[in-house]
């Protein structure tokens, strides 16, 4: 006997005749004690999350079948039906709500002044106890919340999806990227083993990002509550991650199949699946803070030509890529060089080739934290 389930999620309307909505497919008991919430497409415009999702429900209704699903897993593998209606001159812009420019991985609910106050004098030292406590809490805060707009309301149901799951992964890509991770710092090195089945080049941490991305919506109140309540035994009780697929373009069959069957052993090996997962591989970079980023922004307008590839070391202070001006003194073949302010590894990188003073053209990950960083620690 199967468990599979699918939900449908019906969105308010944002103009007359339109309505939208959500699946969420739905696998396990519905009594197993622990969860994992996978979602893609989030940043509507970044497909490769859509095929590792639709790949991993393959893999999952195998296994559903022949009765190995001992966990509740919950997979949404289009988070983001807003977004994915935006076509502009025959392309998605799904990063940002045409309405209000906010962007869809942005500004999620932050619960944790309402838990705060209906904890006091509820949390203990049986860290069981008070986990399922907060969850409890958290729904019913979850529940009383009234979103209006179509997009207030996405963000609100995937959260009511995600909140009580002990993994949550975020499914996003680059432009061109190696595979990489972020996950909070108090996760780290419990969840190394994600970075290291899935091959990441890079793991970025970091316990508060800024402006509330969805996956510090669900793993970041752990350790803030831990702060609030610091006699009550409180874990950081879900590893919360947003795993960036490679580039845009990176849609080949042998990267879903690769990601896709990389969830899965994440899972068995985690035990939400039965089997054993193949011996874990070697990680292959170390975690590094995001505040060690540097977002390597070009300084004057023209076109790019890169001396760098995803994957390559830089020094601090070495070109990752040149800029050529044609209308700057022609046939001088002058060139500005875009400089790295840290040593680390080159992980991501624009996939145009125009440049702009400002614009962000690669980004390397840096061990020791750079000065002048801000709050918010993520690009736009």
């Amino acid at each position: 006997m199967t468990t599979c389930s699918i939900r449908e999620h019906l969105l308010p309307e944002a103009a007359i005749g339109t309505a939208r909505r959500l699946l969420s497919v739905h696998f396990g008991p519905p009594d197993a004690a622990r969860k994992v919430y996978i979602q893609a497409g989030l940043h509507a415009d970044e497909a490769p999350g859509y095929l590792v999702a639709a790949r991993l429900l393959e893999l999952l209704g195998r296994a559903d079948a022949a009765g190995e699903i001992r966990e509740r897993i919950v997979v949404v593998p289009v988070a983001n039906p807003i977004g994915l209606g935006q076509w502009t001159t025959d392309s998605v812009q799904g990063r940002f709500d045409n309405s209000d420019h906010i962007n869809f991985n942005r500004r999620y609910y932050d619960m944790l002044e309402e838990l705060t106050e209906r904890l006091q004098d509820r949390l203990g030292q049986d860290a069981g106890e008070n986990v399922a406590l907060i969850r409890k809490c958290a729904g019913e805060i979850l529940v009383a919340k009234e979103p209006t707009t179509e997009a207030e309301t996405l963000k609100h149901t995937l959260l009511t999806l995600s909140h009580d799951a002990d993994v949550v992964l975020d499914l996003h890509c680059d432009h061109q990227a190696l595979l990489h991770v972020y996950m909070g710092t108090a996760l780290w090195p419990a969840g190394a083993d994600l970075s290291v089945q899935m091959g990441a080049g890079a793991t970025l941490l970091a316990n508060d990002s800024g402006d509330m991305p969805f996956d510090e919506a669900n793993s970041k109140l752990w350790w803030d509550l831990a702060k609030n309540f610091p006699e009550a035994a409180i874990p950081s009780a879900c590893l919360a991650a947003t795993v960036e697929l490679r580039g845009v373009a990176d849609t080949g069959l042998e990267y879903t199949e690769q990601d896709a069957g990389n969830l899965y052993f994440f899972l068995q090996r985690r035990g939400f699946i039965a089997g054993e997962a193949p011996p874990l591989p070697n990680l292959t970079a170390e975690a590094t803070p995001l505040e060690g980023v540097d977002y390597i922004t070009a300084t004057c307008a023209g076109i790019l030509t890169y001396l760098k590839q995803p994957g390559d070391l830089v020094q601090k202070g070495e070109a990752v890529a040149l800029v050529t001006q044609p209308m700057n003194n022609p046939g001088k073949g002058e060139k500005q060089p875009i400089i790295s302010r840290t040593s680390g590894v080159f992980f991501a990188r624009s996939a145009d080739r125009f440049a702009r003073p400002g614009k962000i053209i690669g980004k390397v990950a840096g061990v020791e934290p750079l000065e002048g960083k801000g709050p918010y620690l993520l690009t736009f």
